[in-house]
């Protein structure tokens, strides 16, 4: 590996992280004026900056380079820079007196769009400190490599191998034959979605920092909220409903959504994945509402699909907002949450977990597997809409599968033998490695994940990490071959 390549763009994206941090300092500065209190914020985000932008700059003008960047080079940049980010991004959660693990933890959680929190008492922090921690699932919704993909003219030279290292999902989808133009193309519809579900919140009565920091969160399927009873401290269904759109118009491919307006406005109807996460969506919000109904948890059928559609959304997507404490639910209700952990939203969505492309395209060999048991010589391709699916895309879909329920299994095991009862540990393990955020029990929507020991946030951050890079960009680090020549 050209180490010099590596670290010198890793300089470059520190450098800027660090600008970015100037911006909490703007809302800490504001609200100061009306509570000096939130004054230290200020310079807590002052500071974070100055150490951020410096190392960037040692890193990029003592590794200069003009090497060109190959896989390997990729990879490690792609890999190293999400882990970087956290890092330095927990910088203003340090200073603000947390624990360095939890600073770490917060701060990756925050990052990786995941949304588990260690914090107790949530509205205690600081406004800067809690804007910070939205605004960087923000970045970290859409990509942080896919935003200087677009913004920085080196990057885009080597835009494919970056690409195909941070984006979501089985297969790339360009729109643009520059990998440079397809990523401005898709923040410039996260930019605009954000912007419409921001007036939106507006309209039913949010103040400008509840709906801004409630779009950070919401578009990027990461669910911090600077309130500690999340969205149910609102108790509006109309709040409720257009968390609900976004969430799961998030779930779904930004790609589908820029072809919607500007290529073929039937492009949803032609799109197999995006039907087959509509009746995911559907079918789950069904059998949960009349799980809760029959069970008698609410007693109106409407009260259970009001709950219902919101959380099957919330945890399909990976977002993690609550509006209620599921953990009292019955287990059948249960149930069908923890099965949708291991699904998640699309390929190419800001959502997490295992991409409903891939659940369709085993589902669709599985299929294909039951006729040849009893025709062996049948010849039958697997399609994704009129496209066919080369075998060696299904056996890196099988692959990733089997590396996630490894890694699933592994951390669960390490949970466990920490002291962590069965079911946390279990629902921990997935809501991390999924990018979900809460899970079940000691880590429910009303708990954090303070009470995991040091060592358990340690598996649990790399969980999260592992998991936003889709296994492969991360995993790939543990081979020794991967660092010589």
């Amino acid at each position: 590996m050209r180490f010099k390549v590596v670290l010198n763009t890793l300089g470059i994206i520190l450098k800027y992280l660090g600008v970015l941090m100037l911006i909490p300092a703007l809302v800490g500065y504001y609200y100061s004026r009306q509570d000096p209190a939130q004054f230290p914020s200020v310079m807590i985000f002052i500071y974070s900056f100055l150490i951020t932008t410096s190392v960037g700059l040692v890193l990029q003008y003592t590794n200069r380079s003009s090497g060109e960047f190959r896989n390997r080079e990729s990879f490690g940049i792609v890999a190293f820079a999400w882990l970087l980010a956290a890092m330095f991004g927990a910088l203003p959660f340090l200073m603000s007196g947390m624990h360095p693990v939890d600073a770490l933890f917060e701060s990756m959680s925050g990052i990786t769009a995941t949304g588990a929190t260690i914090m107790t008492d949530i509205e205690s922090h600081s406004k800067a400190l809690l804007f910070w921690r939205c605004f960087i699932q923000w970045l970290g919704g859409m990509g942080i490599i896919m935003l200087f993909l677009a913004v920085l003219p080196k990057l885009a030279v080597a835009g494919r191998q970056l690409f195909r290292a941070e984006a979501p999902g089985p297969t790339e989808d360009k729109l643009k034959p520059r990998l440079k133009e397809t990523a401005k193309i898709l923040w410039m519809v996260y930019v605009v979605l954000s912007a419409i579900q921001f007036i939106a919140l507006l309209c039913a009565g949010m103040g400008v920092y509840d709906g801004l920091t409630h779009t950070f969160t919401t578009i990027a399927c990461g669910g911090f909220s600077p309130r500690a009873d999340s969205i149910a401290a609102f108790n509006s269904p109309l709040i409720e409903g257009i968390i609900v759109f976004f969430m799961f118009v998030a779930g779904a491919n930004f790609a589908l959504h820029y072809r919607l307006i500007y290529v073929d406005h039937r492009s949803l109807l032609k799109d197999s994945e995006f039907k087959f996460y509509s009746f995911i969506v559907v079918s789950a919000a069904a059998v949960l509402t009349l799980t809760l109904w029959m069970t008698g948890t609410f007693e109106e059928i409407g009260t259970s699909f009001r709950f219902a559609i919101f959380h099957v959304l919330s945890i399909l997507t990976g977002t993690g907002y609550a509006t209620f404490d599921y953990n009292t639910w019955p287990d059948s209700s249960r149930m069908v949450l923890f099965m949708l952990m291991f699904i998640g939203g699309s390929a190419g969505s800001a959502a997490g977990g295992i991409k409903v492309v891939r659940l369709l395209l085993m589902l669709k060999y599985g299929y294909r597997e039951l006729f040849r048991s009893f025709q062996p010589k049948l010849v039958r391709p697997i399609r994704l809409g009129k496209r066919v699916v080369p075998e060696d895309v299904m056996n890196s879909i099988f692959s990733f599968f089997i590396l996630y329920i490894l890694v699933f299994m592994t951390s669960t095991f390490l949970l466990s033998l920490m002291g962590i009862e069965k079911v946390s540990a279990v629902s921990a393990s997935i809501a991390t490695l999924g990018n979900i955020g809460p899970g079940f029990d000691l880590v429910g929507p009303t708990s954090s994940f303070s009470a995991i020991p040091v060592l358990g946030k340690l598996v649990l951050i790399a969980n999260m990490w592992i998991g936003r890079l889709e296994i492969f960009t991360v995993l790939v680090l543990l081979i020794p071959g991967f660092w010589r020549e």
